[in-house]
């Protein structure tokens, strides 16, 4: 065993080395309270910044083509599962059209709905060259939505100054493209108000 000496040197020199920062009388001071508080320093852990991951800008989507469909796959035909599946869509959506559901139930969930795949028509327009465009709608954008007709052909048409009708079974709904001038993804957040002056 240690004598008391040989203990008391280590305990000063143990004490020295886990508080530097203490000096010699503190130490002493410490001691003949009998209490001792070690001071720790714990490392700081360096948190790693997590990268994003960046995907494309609209320019490189565009030099890209990622929007464009390829003239062989712009068929009426081919789009047609399509529009089957977004009539299954919209049933779900409104929990089955029944026929005592309400029109304007109906309209406001249409109103939020995601459109690709549905069958419109574009009923007035201060271009009477877009009147009668009926087709499926392929992609939706802000300002225009491309459109496959019967025909195979695309049509890009404006939402502004457009009304466009879309069926389904048997509900009748008007879009006024005007007041539709949103993405798809930011229609689904607006609240859109049941009154107002309507016009193209």
């Amino acid at each position: 065993p240690q004598g008391s000496e040989e203990a008391k040197a280590f305990v000063n020199a143990f004490l020295k080395r886990s508080m530097p920062k203490m000096k010699d009388e503190a130490i002493q001071d410490v001691l003949t309270r009998k209490a001792v508080v070690l001071e720790h320093y714990s490392k700081k852990k360096t948190k790693q910044k997590r990268k994003k991951t960046k995907g494309f800008t609209a320019k490189q989507r565009r030099e890209m083509h990622l929007f464009e469909i390829e003239p062989e796959q712009q068929r009426y035909t081919i789009f047609l599962p399509l529009h089957e599946l977004w009539k299954q869509y919209i049933r779900d959506l409104c929990h089955g059209l029944k026929p005592d559901t309400q029109p304007h139930m109906v309209q406001g969930k249409l109103l939020k709905a995601d459109l690709h795949g549905a069958i419109v028509t574009v009923t007035k327009s201060k271009c009477p060259s877009y009147v009668g465009i009926t087709g499926i709608i392929l992609q939706e954008f802000k300002h225009v939505f491309k459109i496959i007709t019967k025909e195979d052909k695309l049509k890009v048409v404006p939402k502004l100054n457009n009304v466009f009708s879309l069926e389904i079974d048997g509900f009748i709904s008007y879009i006024y493209g005007s007041k539709f001038q949103l993405r798809a993804s930011e229609r689904s957040a607006k609240k859109f108000k049941l009154k107002g002056t309507i016009d193209l």
